[in-house]
């Protein structure tokens, strides 16, 4: 029976997290789903723990733009669903999604971002990130993205760039077309937590400043390390 989603979820040294985001992903039993693993050459069990859980294991050169570009590649369903491999989906995710794939509309559903953290200032980042989605229409890659695969493919789908592919994808889908569903994207907090909750976000809006700017990926890349 073909599925009803092709999930794909881009790894590199992540099997401390991965299987719990597959776990949320199974938790729903009213879609099937097909899952592809995409690893961009861990050193770790990432793989090992991807394919004790039945999932399709696609390897690749790192890059995350790149290793979704590959994972929407696998399978045939008619939606995608990219997931961060550090990304649980909160229960009901799946009600979301079916209210959007209802739809026979060109549109697209991201996911309210979350912590994993009880920081406050875990919160302050999540307001910001709603901020952005309702100003700009600019979820991020860690919010999850749910899209019809004829829609992705007439897109011209992820590109492989080193950083920003999360942005360049959802600028070409387009305002009008993105649409935030009722469900959490319950996401990592170490970056966070590792570099600072107030330098992480900077970093972030840095980058993203630039490549509006209309600076190469390429180079923001080396600016940021």
């Amino acid at each position: 029976m073909t599925a009803d989603i092709d999930v794909v979820i881009p790894a590199l040294n992540a099997a401390r997290s991965l299987a719990r985001t597959l776990d949320s992903l199974r938790g729903e039993y009213d879609l099937k789903l097909s899952i592809t693993v995409c690893d961009g050459g861990s050193r770790d069990d990432t793989a090992s723990v991807a394919r004790q859980a039945g999932t399709t294991v696609v390897e690749t050169e790192a890059g995350r733009g790149r290793q979704l570009a590959a994972g929407a590649m696998v399978g045939s369903a008619l939606w995608l669903l990219f997931v961060h491999a550090d990304t649980r989906l909160s229960a009901g995710w799946a009600a979301a999604a079916r209210r959007l794939m209802a739809h026979p509309t060109r549109k697209a559903g991201y996911f309210r971002l979350r912590f994993d953290s009880a920081d406050p200032r875990a919160r302050r980042i999540e307001r910001l990130a709603a901020w952005r989605c309702r100003t700009f229409a600019l979820p991020y890659g860690d919010q999850g993205l749910l899209i019809e695969r004829a829609f992705y493919q007439q897109l011209g789908g992820f590109r492989a760039l080193p950083l920003m592919e999360d942005v360049d994808f959802v600028r070409r889908i387009g305002r009008r077309n993105l649409l935030p569903l009722d469900a959490e994207a319950v996401t990592s907090a170490a970056r966070y937590e590792r570099d600072g909750w107030l330098a992480r976000p900077m970093r972030n809006l840095g980058c993203l400043a630039l490549y509006l700017a209309g600076l190469p990926p390429t180079v923001i890349r080396r600016l940021y390390g």
